[in-house]
């Protein structure tokens, strides 16, 4: 077959696609013990600010091996909650990485800090440690690393940093709940870790998050945030058979109710065997990826445990006569619900005409922005769907290769 058959038979220009249904980037699995364990709930006496909270956070806790984890309404609000904790307000600056979710930046910004942007390594696009030195100012009271992907950022020479200037390292940990970095949990480095239960996420609670401490007194104030910023939660009070309240700071209303926490600690209990999964998937995406010089998989850090909520390829442009956006959607027509994560947020346009960000600032991030594609991964995905997207993949490598 010619390279202009294989093309005609993509089946964005008419030919049978490889799935008839599409495959998407992400998923939740829910089971008939998640099912049971929010039906016991509901028939509870207490559906929001009960004890199926704690119980969740204990969990969580212990999983990571952290000494406190307090729950949040999102993983947005766990950020939000951290960034408060640690103290900023105005006139302070975050520096944080560009290639994440805007949620990352957007709550500095929710405290009137400033976000500052560090560019990426390469290889993993987790941010570099030494874009981080040349970014620190006078100005700077906190550093936010983003484990992407799933890959843990550098976070020994982070926190290094963080010691020499005094400064709070709060990382987002959302894609990597069940990672590993050094030997060590995620979530039980940092002096704040935060963690996203969305759906697409290793664990969920519908809609959630959480933040890791073993500050008790950065705990405090978490717990604070979330509920209002009143002192003394409802069912504290009812125990100690006390209407007494008072609110001693601008809280809001962050809490994660019981339905929802009954629903994390039942899947808490399948984390480990998600993220095994996602690891054999990644792995028979390697494999299969391997003779293929057109797709490049990121790098993994022989030190980390990669929890992998992204598989990420970056194209290369040398090899392939259609920019990414063409490739993507080739690979969107053939059944495979790629997706592209993200784009970087100081180019964004809130950014660029609000803060003052652009072009130019942070050019790996940038560079790396045009090529990547991110695959199918979730744990419930079969060796059926993988052989798909492999499938996929080579046809329209195939038909699009110089």
């Amino acid at each position: 077959m010619t390279s202009n058959d294989t093309a005609s038979s993509l089946a964005i220009n008419g030919g049978r696609p490889v799935r008839d249904a599409i495959l998407p980037y992400g998923r939740q699995s829910v089971d008939e013990s998640d099912i049971q364990a929010v039906l016991e709930v509901l028939r509870s006496d207490w559906l929001t600010t009960g004890p199926r909270v704690e119980e969740f956070e204990e969990a969580l806790r212990h999983e990571v091996g952290a000494a406190h984890a307090v729950s949040f309404s999102s993983g947005t609000a766990a950020l939000h909650g951290a960034v408060f904790a640690a103290g900023l307000g105005p006139g302070d600056e975050a520096i944080t990485t560009p290639m994440t979710f805007c949620a990352t930046a957007n709550c500095v910004l929710y405290q009137g800090a400033q976000p500052v942007f560090a560019d990426v390594l390469a290889g993993t696009l987790n941010i570099d440690p030494e874009a981080v030195e040349r970014r620190l100012t006078p100005r700077t009271r906190a550093l936010l690393p983003v484990d992407y992907t799933g890959h843990p950022a550098d976070l020994d020479p982070i926190l290094e940093i963080a010691a020499r200037r005094g400064l709070t390292v709060i990382e987002d940990a959302c894609h990597a709940l069940g990672a590993r970095y050094r030997g060590r949990r995620v979530g039980s480095i940092s002096h704040l870790s935060v963690f996203s239960f969305h759906p697409v996420k290793h664990v969920t609670t519908a809609e959630g998050g959480a933040v890791t401490t073993d500050d008790p007194e950065l705990a405090r104030k978490l717990r604070l945030f979330r509920n209002h910023g009143i002192d003394r939660e409802f069912r504290e009070r009812q125990a100690r058979g006390t209407w007494s309240y008072g609110m001693v700071a601008l809280g809001y209303n962050y809490r994660l109710n019981d339905l929802q926490c009954a629903l994390g600690t039942s899947q808490l209990r399948r984390l480990p065997a998600s993220v095994s999964r996602r690891q054999e998937i990644a792995q028979r995406y390697r494999e299969g990826l391997g003779g293929c010089a057109a797709l490049r998989p990121l790098e993994v850090r022989d030190d980390v445990s990669h929890a992998y909520h992204l598989f990420v390829i970056q194209t290369e442009p040398s090899r392939l006569t259609v920019d990414r956006d063409r490739f993507f959607a080739a690979l969107r027509a053939e059944g495979i619900g790629a997706n592209v994560h993200y784009v970087p947020v100081h180019l964004h346009p809130y950014y660029q005409e609000r803060v003052g960000t652009g072009p130019g600032l942070c050019p790996v991030a940038e560079a790396a922005y045009e090529r990547i594609v991110s695959l199918p991964m979730f744990a419930a995905m079969s060796d059926h769907d993988v052989a798909d997207v492999l499938a996929a993949l080579s046809k329209v490598v195939a038909a699009f290769q110089c």
